[in-house]
């Protein structure tokens, strides 16, 4: 994909901060397609989760994007602070130059049910899950340039609700919210779809419920980073254009 002036168009990748995760799969799949890329990454919520922070992380995703030709920047963004999304853009901008795609692979992830979710980490998981994610489109909507037909909008989803409420809840928003832009949005002719990529390996899996999760699967295995990426990377190509407005399963047929 080429951006008007012949150039590489950008792309906004959230939450790329790990070498195994999804986000960072997608940064470099989106690199190796054309694009320039910028991710935002929040090196307190890794280190706070059971795979632990990736230090060198984030260096070895922009050294490769840049190994293919792309541009890189990295941003650090609590995108649980209302005021981060707009400076994320205004960052981007001064760096890379006006996003053409935005993929929100962030998240807040702390495992609670129903009844030992606290309200504080109800209220954050919507912060970071829903209402940044509103506000990140809100901004790419303000900046966005054209041209027409070509802009992008792609977000992660989960089905994982029972066991996982405030997480499962605040995914529900975001597919909305996703899912509304691919109407509101007509006017600028950007896309906007959602992804399910089910069970995929990213390093926070027990072997107990990897081994649980294969048998599940038609397929027999676990999903990848890089089977997240592809599809990704599809929707934010030209050849992608006509699907909008979708929340796709990626996941092997498991949830069927």
């Amino acid at each position: 994909m080429s951006a008007p002036d012949g150039g590489r168009p950008v792309a906004l990748v959230t939450g790329a901060s790990r070498t195994a995760g999804i986000g960072g799969a997608i940064a470099t799949a989106l690199a190796a397609d054309g694009w320039d890329v910028a991710l935002t990454y929040w090196q307190p919520y890794d280190e706070r989760m059971p795979w632990g922070g990736e230090p060198e992380g984030v260096g070895q995703l922009t050294a490769a994007v840049q190994a293919v030709g792309g541009r890189a920047a990295a941003i650090a963004a609590d995108l649980g602070d209302v005021t981060a999304p707009a400076a994320v853009f205004a960052m981007v901008n001064a760096t890379l130059g006006p996003v053409t795609a935005l993929v929100l692979s962030h998240c807040e992830s702390v495992d609670s049910d129903l009844r030992s979710t606290t309200v504080e980490s109800f209220d954050l998981h919507m912060a970071v899950n829903a209402r940044a994610s509103w506000l990140l489109i809100r901004e790419f909507a303000g900046q966005y340039s054209g041209p027409f037909g070509r802009g992008r909008i792609v977000a992660l989803t989960s089905d994982h609700t029972a066991g996982n409420l405030p997480y499962g809840a605040s995914k529900g928003a975001l597919d909305r919210i996703v899912l509304a832009s691919a109407r509101e949005l007509e006017d600028l002719g950007v896309t906007a779809n959602v992804v399910n990529p089910g069970a995929t390996d990213t390093g926070w899996m027990t072997d107990e419920l990897r081994t649980v999760a294969a048998e599940r699967s038609p397929l027999a295995r676990l999903g990848t980073p890089a089977d997240a990426a592809a599809l990704v990377t599809f929707l934010c190509s030209e050849r992608g254009g006509w699907v909008n407005g979708q929340l796709i399963y990626s996941d092997g047929g498991i949830h069927t």
